[in-house]
Parts: structure tokens; sequence; C-alpha cells
């Protein structure tokens, strides 16, 4: 793995940023080998260059101490965006687990965003880091088979493993759910796929699960789908074409049925899914003494 110059870690503050309520951003790595048929951050506007290849910033560690220290608010650090801070090189390097350990001694809160079961390795920091500060776990899950997982995600744990993640981290009490984004339209855009995630979700205690039915495609990002699609599910990628042309957003035909649906299980099941109360109910407890809510 390459080390890239990197001048800071942290993100200015933002007062509960709608996107779950985080308060800064940080990304250590930069790119990402997972190999995500479907990933929005390989797009030109993101300026990543070789997207696949992981590099980590030099001197991270030493930078977010600093970073850390010199903030005047604490508040929930957001981290998994741009790329998943749990990669391969993250069992070797341990950037992501000494962030969140300086995380804690500086009593910051954390949401983080990945696919891979290797967060469960650090239960033990984030259970430290909840008893003075909010903790969220987004895992995303975007089919509930392993076969098609491998196709769509090859380079990363699958879906079993990452339903057995959330368990873990329930049976630890910590707020976690699934990001249940993108839902692929002609492949992922199905009552039964719908479903199964759902049931899943609740048999393996994930409190929530956000949705997005559909994919967003642009630039180098469309190219790179398309060709995923022409070598593991060939005459799809005409599908496309002719349902959504060049658009960026591409809604799955099925959205309105599957929304129904999916509003109904997770009702019944008892599993939250509206962004405020996903935000509501991971900070419950906390005081406005230690962050801003809203």
């Amino acid at each position: 793995m390459k080390f890239i110059p990197a001048k800071t870690i942290l993100s200015g503050y933002e007062t509960c940023n709608a996107w779950f309520g985080k308060n800064y951003n940080m990304n250590i790595y930069k790119g990402c080998c997972h190999g995500c048929i479907y990933c929005d951050s390989r797009s030109e506007c993101y300026r990543v260059e070789n997207f696949d290849e992981v590099r980590a910033k030099e001197n991270a560690l030493a930078l977010l101490a600093r970073e850390l220290t010199a903030k005047r608010r604490t508040g929930v650090i957001g981290t998994g965006a741009m790329s998943d801070p749990y990669n391969p090189f993250e069992k070797e390097y341990c950037l992501t687990r000494g962030a969140l350990e300086l995380i804690n001694a500086h009593r910051f809160g954390i949401t983080i965003a990945t696919k891979s079961d290797l967060i469960t390795r650090d239960i033990d920091v984030l259970q430290l880091i909840k008893k003075h500060s909010p903790v969220l776990i987004k895992i995303t899950i975007t089919t509930a088979d392993d076969a098609q997982c491998k196709k769509i995600e090859p380079y990363v744990a699958e879906a079993s493993k990452r339903f057995s993640a959330i368990r873990k981290f329930s049976e630890n009490g910590i707020f976690t759910g699934i990001l249940l984004m993108p839902v692929l339209p002609f492949l992922e855009d199905n009552d039964s796929n719908i479903s199964r995630i759902i049931h899943l979700a609740a048999e393996n205690g994930a409190r929530f699960i956000y949705p997005a039915f559909g994919v967003t495609l642009r630039q180098n990002q469309r190219e790179w789908y398309y060709k995923k699609l022409d070598e593991h599910f060939p005459a799809l990628k005409q599908k496309y074409i002719t349902q959504f042309g060049n658009d960026y957003e591409c809604p799955s035909p099925n959205a309105k049925r599957l929304w129904q649906l999916f509003q109904a299980e997770c009702d019944r099941k008892g599993i939250l899914y509206k962004m405020k109360d996903i935000i509501n109910g991971y900070r419950q407890g906390y005081g406005d003494n230690q962050l801003s809510l809203f």
C-alpha cells in the first residue's frame, strides 16, 4: 500500500448534517479495492485517480490527534463515505482502529459506513466510545443472495457475513443497521430480495434500514458499470440504455411498489427507516453539553 501526503484528516464542523447527523467527516484512506460494480466514488467529479488502488494518508494518526485536540467543539465524526475504512490493508495497518482510539480519548462520537465484517474487530473500542458519545454503524447490504453479492461486490464480505456482523453489534448493544443502497434496477429490485433483507435484518437485530430504490450513474462510473454488466449479466446493459438513457438518476421501475412493501414490513418488525428517527435513535441519551443534535 502506498502512502500519500496529506494536510488534514477532518473536515470542518457542521451542525448535525442531514446525512445521519454527523458533525465532521474523516477520510484516512483514498481509493477502494472492493470492486463494487456500481460505486459512485469512481466518478470523475471526485478526482480520485486509480480508484481501485488503496492509499493511506501519511502520518494520518498524528494529524488526526492534532486536529482533535484543536477542535473547539466535540461531535460525531463520520467515515466511509468515499472509501471503505475497513479495506483489506486495515487488518495489517490498523489506521482506522488507531483513529477510533484517538476519537475515544478525545470524547468524540463516530458513525461508520462499511461493507466489511472486519469492523467487528473494533467492537471493544466502539463500546468505549459509546460510554460517552453516540456510535452508529451502517453496514451496506444490497442483496441477500451471496452468489449475486460476489458478482456485484466481488472483493468484500458476502452478505451473510455482514448480517453476522450486525448480529455481533446488536448483541453488544451498539446501534447498527443497513444501508440498502443502491438497489440495482433489473437485478435487486424485486419483492423477494427486499423482503429477505428485511427478514434477515430483523433476525440479526438491525435497528434500521435506510433504502434507495435505484442507482446513480455518471461519467466513467457508467462506463465501468456497463462493462461489468456485460461480464456478469449479459444483455442487461441495453435495458438500462432503453430505460434511462444518460440520466444521472436511475430509479427502479418498481420503486413505488417496493417502497410500500418495505414500509409495511419495517413497521411490522419495528425497524426504523426515516432519517430523523435513525438520528434520534442513535443519539438518544447524549446531552447537548456533549454535542449539538439539531
